[in-house]
């Protein structure tokens, strides 16, 4: 996996399941990508073709993708048994392993009711062009890494699952996603996160190393907060 020198991202679709597509032994379809489209958060694009090589990859191995719960790599609640690219984006159909798995089946449940209708990828950047008139960049091609279900797509990619994922794998947070995360996991204003982030993790970002340390420090500090239940 060629990830050394990109940036750990998450990227959010929601309505990409419908409750339609869910049958009763656990097992839907979606997409975890679409081509084209508005910009993302990141100010960002996914170009037709971003997947193949990665996809080609996890081919070559047999390597089985899990479906994980919120982005909880210790919370596998499935496996995906197709993942390709169309002239749409990136579909997946998975199965949950809702006998076995006890969240599992509360996520079909949720699913089934339309609950829950989002799928959300982690990925890191291989290949990207940068277009200064526009201020877009087109992602050329990824190194797919999970798909997840969410409960609460969002396209600014800030929970505090997305940044505890990035912290699992030795990445530091974007000074957004932390901001939104301090604010979703306290009952922080605003101006109160952005003060904390500014005073800390702003601190890391402008460092020209971080080491594990550091990373480990904001990983515990934060290693308690989960998304509210439904």
């Amino acid at each position: 996996m060629h990830h050394k020198h990109g940036q750990l991202k998450v990227r959010d679709f929601s309505l990409s399941i419908k409750a339609g597509d869910v049958a009763d032994d656990g097992s839907f379809e979606g997409y975890g990508s679409v081509f084209g489209g508005d910009p993302d958060s990141y100010g960002e694009i996914v170009a037709k073709g971003a997947f193949l090589e990665s996809l080609g990859e996890l081919k070559a191995k047999n390597r089985i993708v899990p479906v994980l719960w919120q982005h909880r790599t210790a919370e596998p609640i499935g496996v995906y048994d197709f993942l390709e690219e169309d002239g749409h984006g990136l579909k997946v159909k998975g199965r949950l392993l809702k006998d076995d798995v006890a969240q599992a089946r509360e996520a079909h449940a949720l699913l089934k009711a339309g609950a829950v209708t989002g799928l959300s990828i982690g990925y890191w950047v291989r290949q990207s062009t940068y277009d200064e008139k526009t201020g877009i960049r087109t992602l050329h091609k990824l190194d797919l890494v999970e798909v997840s279900l969410v409960t609460f797509p969002a396209k600014d990619d800030a929970r505090v699952e997305a940044v505890k994922f990035k912290l699992e794998r030795g990445q530091l947070p974007t000074k957004p996603e932390f901001e939104k995360a301090l604010r979703e996991a306290f009952p922080f204003s605003k101006t109160q996160a952005a003060a904390i982030a500014s005073h800390g993790l702003d601190h890391l970002l402008r460092s020209e190393s971080v080491g594990a340390g550091d990373i480990k420090s904001i990983s515990d500090a934060i290693a308690g907060f989960d998304l509210p239940k439904l």
